[in-house]
């Protein structure tokens, strides 16, 4: 008789399966695409359904290197991808609910088959892409093709082309190696079952979270200290009491030793003011992050900030009471406005 699935077996196969559904709605591939003329960045994001990001931008700049625009109508994947998903997804609900080891192999060869597929068909998009050029374009290079790398780093042209998985691909990543370990967990048919099981449902129970962890606003990033560079004076990040970060609408982050290489970058323009999403201080006290709406400011020559600013950040009043600074408040709009 065919040994049934286990309770905590079918927990994993649920939680991945919702983790699938999350897919639907989150970006699953990107391409970022860097140049001296465009200092943050242009973005191409792939979803299920749909392109995303800066669409209208590299329209434009393929105009003249005559590739092809890039309209979600194009692409015969985009109506059929969400289908295939959403179907997987609930093909792994059928198999909880059935509990069949036979049912499950097969869905995990679905997956396989699916994931195999998927790759096949983006290199063969990016090579028709880069590939089949307008013979009139305003700009041509012999021999030159500006297909997209697969994975990875290319330079076209002035433009440095990265093309990497988004938090939906990265989820999709994190499914296919917690399907393969419960297949190889089953295989193994060790005999301390319950043990097994636990493992497979904390590995499918950390692929959901990721998922949902995707589905959320980009915020700061941790620094590392003695590693990561001013994005101003490109100084390295010593000191744990100052600094900022400036997170733009696309989720970039440019990082900060000190106040006054931030304001001294956003007065410069970079990031441009309209492309700003939210800003965040280190906290003077506890080396946490404070955003510029809620941050009290005390600006005092005997802190003895990396580059001069000599302002540091404090969560409230009662932190900004005890500390031996002598000196003056200051709001974040006096600084900028």
């Amino acid at each position: 008789m065919e040994r049934k699935l286990s309770s905590l077996f079918r927990v994993a196969i649920f939680l991945i399966s919702l983790a699938m559904f999350a897919v639907l709605s989150l970006p699953i591939w990107k391409i970022e695409l860097s140049a001296p003329q465009y200092p943050e960045g242009l973005t191409l994001k792939i979803y299920a359904d749909r392109i995303g990001g800066d669409v209208d931008i590299v329209n434009g700049l393929n105009h003249y290197i005559g590739m092809h625009t890039l309209h979600t109508r194009d692409f015969v994947e985009f109506t059929v991808l969400p289908y295939i998903i959403g179907g997987f997804a609930v093909l792994g609900l059928l198999v909880v609910l059935i509990g069949r080891r036979k049912v499950f192999y097969g869905w995990a060869f679905l997956f396989l088959l699916i994931a195999f597929t998927s790759m096949i068909d983006f290199y063969r998009w990016e090579y028709n892409y880069g590939h089949n050029l307008d013979p009139e374009a305003p700009i041509q290079v012999p021999g030159m093709a500006y297909q997209p790398p697969l994975i990875g780093f290319k330079q076209l042209l002035n433009f440095g082309a990265y093309s990497i998985p988004d938090s939906g691909g990265w989820t999709f990543v994190g499914v296919g190696i917690a399907i393969a370990t419960l297949v190889i967990l089953d295989w193994r048919g060790i005999r301390r079952k319950s043990r097994v099981s636990t493992v497979a449902a904390g590995l499918a129970l950390m692929v959901f979270s990721g998922s949902l962890q995707g589905c959320s606003s980009s915020g700061p990033q941790p620094i590392q200290y003695g590693q990561d560079n001013c994005a101003f004076c490109k100084m390295t990040f010593t000191d744990r009491r100052f600094g900022g970060e400036v997170v733009t609408q696309k989720g970039k982050v440019f990082k900060f030793d000190d106040l006054h290489c931030l304001l001294g970058s956003l007065k410069a323009g970079v990031p441009a003011r309209q492309d700003i999403g939210s800003i965040y201080l280190i906290d003077f006290v506890n080396g946490g992050w404070i955003s510029t709406e809620s941050a009290l400011l005390l600006h005092s020559p005997g802190l003895h900030s990396p580059m001069g600013g000599d302002i540091a950040a404090f969560a409230g009043k009662e932190t900004l009471d005890q500390q031996q600074y002598k000196g003056e408040i200051v709001s974040w709009k006096d600084l900028y406005h």
